[in-house]
Order: structure tokens, then sequence, then C-alpha cells
């Protein structure tokens, strides 16, 4: 059973003392924050696609957007693929994505 007491310092701990959530700190709001997303295996995925296909770049990213909107099922359904085909488009596009938005 936990006490009221537990539960109290555990909303301290996530809020602080005031009982307001904490600010981030300051470090990471700026270039640690950008660094510290570009330490991912969704960016390196996106960078490593987008530095190998440059002329497939905004062509995965159309059919990930397709995929998101038809869902992997239908979109497989409709063009002939597998859903793990589908899926692993979907995920590349998601990447690439997240590269761009990240680098830029």
């Amino acid at each position: 059973m936990v006490s009221r007491v537990d539960d109290e310092a555990e909303a301290r701990a996530v809020h602080g003392a005031g009982g307001e959530a904490e600010e981030p700190p300051a470090e990471l709001l700026g270039d640690e924050l950008l660094e510290s997303l570009m330490d991912t295996n969704l960016y390196s995925m996106g960078a490593f696609f987008s530095d190998q296909h440059p002329e497939l770049v905004d062509e995965v990213i159309e059919w990930s957007e397709a995929i998101e909107r038809d869902g992997l099922r239908g979109y497989a359904d409709d063009h002939d693929l597998t859903v793990e085909e589908c899926f692993k488009t979907l995920l590349t596009g998601l990447a690439v994505r997240y590269y761009k938005a990240v680098a830029a």
C-alpha cells in the first residue's frame, strides 16, 4: 500500500517543492538539445538514406505520407506490396523527415 506521504514525495520530485512543473534545464534548450536529437537511430537512418539516395528523398517522403494516410494494410493492398515492405518504406520516410527537420 502506498501512503499519502509517498505520493506527496513523488509529486515534489516530479514538480518541485512548489508543486509546479520545473522548467527543463537551460542547457537542453539550444544546441545541446539538437545534438541529442542527432544521437538517435532514427536520425542516423535518415542521414544514411539521404546521403546514399538523394534522388529518392522526396519520393520516399511522398510514399510514407501516403502510407500514413491509407494505413499499412490499405496501401499494401492497393499497391500489390507486402505489409512489411510498406512498413519499411514508412519508417524510412519518417527517418528522412526527422533527419531533415533536425539537420535544417
